[in-house]
């Protein structure tokens, strides 16, 4: 077999086989119980307008000028709930 003819080969299976979505016969299906809402940062900030850093366990950010500035989001993380990790200075 030449060069040619094995690209050729090599092309044609990767365009009948590559773009096949992969299907699964059972749907995904949470119980209604275990769903949380997670809040928006935007709620978080107007609940707790005093704190002045938080985090999601993803990202950590800091409150200056009424907007939050937060880190990149860490590598594989789980999202959770906003917890203030510095409370308003007295």
């Amino acid at each position: 077999m030449t060069w040619t003819t094995l690209r050729f080969i090599s092309l044609l299976l990767l365009a009948t086989v590559g773009p096949v979505p992969a299907y699964s016969a059972d749907p995904v299906q949470t119980p209604e119980g275990e769903q949380t809402r997670m809040e928006s940062m935007k709620d978080f900030m107007r609940a707790n307008p005093d704190c002045q850093q938080f985090t999601d366990q993803c990202s950590f950010c800091t409150v200056a000028d009424g907007k939050a500035q937060c880190s990149t989001p860490q590598i594989a993380c789980i999202k959770q709930a906003y917890q203030c990790t510095l409370p308003p200075s007295k």
